[in-house]
């Protein structure tokens, strides 16, 4: 795949922290081109409770490639994790009928989440036929409440698939319906060539559950999960980890922070 340039930017502030440590990252006191790389600073803000942790994508896959690492710490940290995913990739399998197809990636995304650590739930929209309106938008509005999330991952708005620009502006709508109750933040999916002008604000470390990653991202066996990590995710994650010096890394950009005060891992 022909990959762009990537814009790249001061690291404004990370966390890296053993899993077990994890906490989310607070959106305010970050300082420009200072990275946190001490365990020790997380273990002394780590929250008291367990957070919701949502990750809200298109298809099946989609939050597995972009967010997957980071929802498996959150959840190994002992957090509640949901990947609520707008289709059930209806078009994804060719020769294959709309409820076949569903059938087969819905159980894949169940044994991915099983993998993430994560609950699966479908908004019940249709692959390649998502819409953005008022009713959609207070139908996923919904789903969310029902989650009552503290922090919320979804895709980022440029991207040349219709269904992750629909999913990103749905998620949007979603958080201001909420009034900004909770920390919402953008992934990025085959950037370059489907994601562009991403440029993080935010880190995750995710070496250590690399293969972990992987694995949910290949229990999509209709979508050849494997080549999808070895040609487009496992060098993402090896570009963005260059970023801040570590072996591999989830890149965010934080959209809306609630001032609950939330850390990424």
């Amino acid at each position: 795949m022909r990959r762009e340039p990537l814009p790249r930017r001061p690291v404004l502030a990370s966390a890296v922290a053993a899993p077990e440590a994890a906490a989310p990252l607070a959106a305010e006191g970050r300082r420009a081109g200072q990275l946190e790389t001490l365990p020790e600073a997380l273990w002394r803000t780590a929250p008291e409770r367990s957070l919701s942790v949502v990750c809200v994508g298109a298809h099946p896959d989609d939050p597995e490639s972009g967010c997957g690492g980071t929802l498996i710490r959150y959840a190994q940290a002992g957090h509640r994790v949901t990947v609520l995913y707008l289709t059930r990739g209806e078009r994804g399998i060719r020769g294959k009928l709309l409820d076949e197809a569903a059938a087969i990636r819905t159980a894949e995304c169940r044994t991915a989440c099983e993998i993430l650590g994560a609950r699966p739930v479908f908004a019940g929209q249709i692959d390649g036929e998502s819409e953005a309106s008022l009713k959609r938008a207070a139908e996923l509005a919904r789903l969310l409440e029902a989650e009552q999330p503290d922090i919320v991952f979804t895709q980022w708005p440029l991207d040349s698939h219709m269904d992750h620009l629909v999913v990103s502006a749905l998620t949007i709508q979603a958080w201001r319906q909420a009034e900004r109750k909770f920390d919402l933040y953008f992934y990025e999916v085959d950037a370059g060539e489907q994601t562009v002008g991403f440029a993080p604000t935010d880190y995750v470390d995710v070496t250590g559950v690399r293969e972990k990653k992987r694995a949910a991202l290949c229990a999509h066996k209709s979508q050849d999960g494997e080549q999808i990590y070895r040609r487009h995710h496992g060098p993402m994650e090896q570009f963005r980890g260059r970023e801040i010096g570590v072996e591999a890394a989830e890149g965010f950009i934080l959209f809306g922070p609630s001032g609950r005060k939330v850390r990424l891992p």
